[in-house]
Formats: structure tokens, sequence, C-alpha cells
């Protein structure tokens, strides 16, 4: 297992001041980010250890007006750290808020923090 949350969040930081691994609390500060890791899991395992585990990230992007650019600067962001989108569909939202939903995965050696995709 590995773990990649701080550059996740690291680099994403920047896009927008209400940025959250929670379910955001503040609604008036839009755009409002969370980053939430799916899974994280054994991709490959040898001599006894953990050499590569496999990553999804999801990221839930909300704003009154819209999501867009928010989704584009995450998207460049995260390509960066090597997390390919596998994912991305604006959502219905009951609060009339605009809201799209980004997953992101990558392999990732344990050691180096390379990153290789599934």
């Amino acid at each position: 297992m590995i773990n990649v949350k701080e550059q996740v969040y690291a680099a994403i930081k920047s896009i927008a001041k209400n940025v959250s691994d929670s379910y955001p609390a503040d609604w008036l500060n839009l755009p409002a980010i969370q980053y939430v890791e799916e899974d994280n899991k054994v991709h490959e395992f040898t001599d006894g250890k953990e050499d590569k585990s496999y990553v999804r990230y999801r990221v839930d992007i909300w704003h009154n007006r819209s999501t867009s650019q928010c989704a584009l600067d995450v998207d460049k962001s995260l390509a960066k750290l090597g997390l390919r989108r596998t994912f991305c569909q604006d959502v219905p939202d009951a609060s009339l808020l605009k809201h799209k939903v980004m997953r992101y995965e990558a392999i990732v050696d344990n050691d180096t923090e390379f990153t290789y995709q599934p």
C-alpha cells in the first residue's frame, strides 16, 4: 500500500479555496472540490512484499456557475502526477449546483513512486 493522498492534495489545493478530502462543510465558498481515495490495492507482490499499488481517486466539483474550468485545472494537475482520467460526468444535483464527478487511476511503484497506467 502506498499513500499518495498528500501529493493529490498538493496538486489541486490551489485550484479552489474550498478543497477537502471530506464532503464540503462550507457551501458559501464555491467552487468546492472533494477528493477521495476510492481504491488502493496490491497490483504486484513479489518476494514477500508489495512492489506496486493500484490507486483510484474520485474528484467531485461543485459550483454555482460552471465546473468546466475547475475540471480542466484538476485534470492538468493530476495528469502531472501520472494519474489518468478514466471517468468524467456531470451529475444532476438536487441543490441546483453544478456537480461534476471525475475518476483518476494509476499504478504506483511503492519504492520510486513512478506511475504506470493500468
